[in-house]
Formats: C-alpha cells, structure tokens, sequence
C-alpha cells in the first residue's frame, strides 16, 4: 500500500492519467455553483484543462457550450468525468468507447461493475469511486493534510519565517 492508502498500481495510474490529461468532458456538469461536477468544473479549468460540459440540460455551463451526449462533443477527449446515477453508467461508457476516450472516471459514488466493463471491453482504463479534484490534488502536489497547498514551508508554529 502507498501512504494515501491505495494500492501501487492504481496509483500510478490515477498519477498517470491526471498528468497525461488535457480535455475532460464531465458527463452531469451543472451550472449550479452548489453542486459537486460544478466545483470539480471550476477546479479543473483553473488548473489549466479544457472542460466540456455533457448536460442535456444545459446550454452553457463555465462558459464553454454544453452537448447533450458524448457522442455530439466535437473535440477529442482525454478522460470521460462521469457525475450520474449509477444506472447511466453503461450507456455513457458505451458511448465514451464510441467516441475513443482512453479514460473512464466514476466520481464518489458512481459505482457501476457493468459500466465498468463496458469501458474496459472498449480498451478504456476505469478509475471508479473516486474524485478526480481530490486525485488531481493528491498527485500533483496542490493538497496536504489539511486539504490545500499553502504554498509556504516553515519549521516554526504559526507560520514565521
């Protein structure tokens, strides 16, 4: 085990894929500040990656145009970020395998096994139950045990130089 707790391989890569990664498209992007795919939006374009929002119900969402499938992005797309019930899992792996994405990403909570197959049966790598902010984070040095990078190493209590 590595010291966040996951195993070697699925480490590297988790490490692998947030560095290789350029364009994302989040499947359940929403404009609602308040909702997690949002954050993870705001995150992910403020670290430099394109972020495609995939939201039948949305027009716009961080200023870019929102499609309403994968299958009608028209860019190429590193990973496939996926904010939906676990229920929709298969069909946007199908879709995700259709479009030639290399990568699967199931947030917290989007556990689906079938989902999962489908997109490693299309030759795509799966990363399931997982945030791809906190991976992102963890793997390139922007959080530490509190949560964030202070940008600051000091050797004394409260901060001193």
């Amino acid at each position: 085990m590595t010291a966040d707790g996951s195993a070697p391989a699925v480490a590297g890569t988790i490490r692998r894929i947030v560095r290789e990664m350029r364009t994302v498209a989040v499947v359940g992007l929403s404009s609602n500040p308040l909702r997690g795919s949002h954050f993870v939006g705001v995150y992910l374009q403020r670290h430099g990656y394109r972020v495609v929002p995939v939201n039948p119900n949305e027009e716009e969402v961080l200023g870019e145009r929102a499609y309403p499938s994968l299958i009608d992005v028209p860019v190429p797309v590193d990973v496939v970020d996926v904010f939906r019930a676990p229920a929709a899992v298969p069909g946007v792996a199908r879709e995700a395998v259709r479009i030639g994405a290399p990568t699967l990403w199931l947030q917290y909570g989007v556990v689906s096994e079938e989902g999962a197959a489908v997109a490693r049966a299309g030759g795509l790598e799966v990363v399931m139950d997982r945030c791809l902010k906190v991976e992102h984070a963890r793997h390139l040095g922007r959080m530490h045990w509190l949560g964030f990078n202070t940008g600051r190493i000091v050797a004394r209590r409260g901060g001193s130089d």
